[in-house]
């Protein structure tokens, strides 16, 4: 059986992994269309980068039947609640607990054959250091495909959170097309392509939305805030936004590592 590293990430965030699980079906749905765009030709060692709870995951591991899947995430708790939801696949994952914003440890794999990642690279402030971390890890010609927050995404949550927030303009990278290119080009990928498209999510109820928002978007804010004062600061940015829709931008991109750096 793989192994499962677990040891304490510095400036990592913890998540409520249980609830994130149940209430993360935007993810899950855009990781089903990253996964449309890996070729698993030669793909028998994989990374997730950013695996969460495992729901993405999951659905790699079906496609990919005899591949061996590398879910690495900063959250302990999320590891663990992917471990659970993976038990079956158990002797085909390897669990690594690291930060994406620092150089990934992957002993005893060397490189793997491909990365995928949904909805994590938004949280990695440093891009370009990002896409050089990844670059070491993944072979020449190996494949690299992701979604994630890009510029302009939750652009009515920012600007609520610029009315009742404290000043902080909260932990996001919500980069363009373009400079992600460039930057995965300067890291050392190829037959980079990246482009942002629209992705408004409605939540089909005023609860729901208000715990999508209290776990997945203000989650880092709320930590800032005394314990009291966090059922009113989400009262005060959901009140600000249209229904219960977040419109959500999402940049995508493909590419392959070259050849040398």
């Amino acid at each position: 059986m793989i192994p499962h590293e677990h040891r304490p990430v510095a400036g990592s965030r913890e998540w409520d992994a249980g609830t994130y699980d149940r209430i993360a079906d935007p993810q899950s749905r855009w990781g089903a269309t990253v996964l449309d765009r890996l070729d698993p030709e030669g793909v028998s060692v994989v990374l997730d980068a950013g695996c969460g709870s495992g729901r993405v995951t999951e659905q790699l591991l079906e496609r990919l039947p005899t591949a061996t899947v590398v879910a690495l995430d900063g959250s302990s708790a999320m590891l663990d609640a992917a471990r659970a939801r993976l038990a079956v696949h158990a002797d085909r994952v390897r669990y690594v607990q690291a930060d994406l914003a620092g150089p990934l440890p992957v002993p005893d794999i060397g490189v793997v054959d491909a990365i995928v990642s949904t909805a994590t690279f938004h949280w990695i402030a440093d891009h370009g250091a990002l896409f050089r971390h990844l670059a070491d890890v993944v072979r020449p010609g190996g494949q690299l495909v992701a979604q994630c927050g890009g510029a302009g995404n939750i652009a009515s949550v920012t600007r609520a959170l610029r009315q009742v927030g404290d000043g902080w303009p909260g932990p996001w990278t919500y980069a363009g097309a373009e400079e992600t290119e460039r930057r995965l080009a300067e890291a050392g990928f190829v037959e980079a392509v990246a482009w942002l498209h629209d992705e408004p999510t409605t939540f089909e109820s005023e609860a729901a939305f208000r715990q999508f928002l209290e776990t997945v978007v203000l989650g880092a804010h709320l930590e800032r805030l005394a314990a009291d004062d966090r059922v009113a600061f989400v009262d005060a940015v959901a009140t600000q936004l249209p229904g219960h829709t977040l419109d959500y931008v999402r940049l995508d991109l493909s590419a392959r590592r070259g050849a040398g750096r």
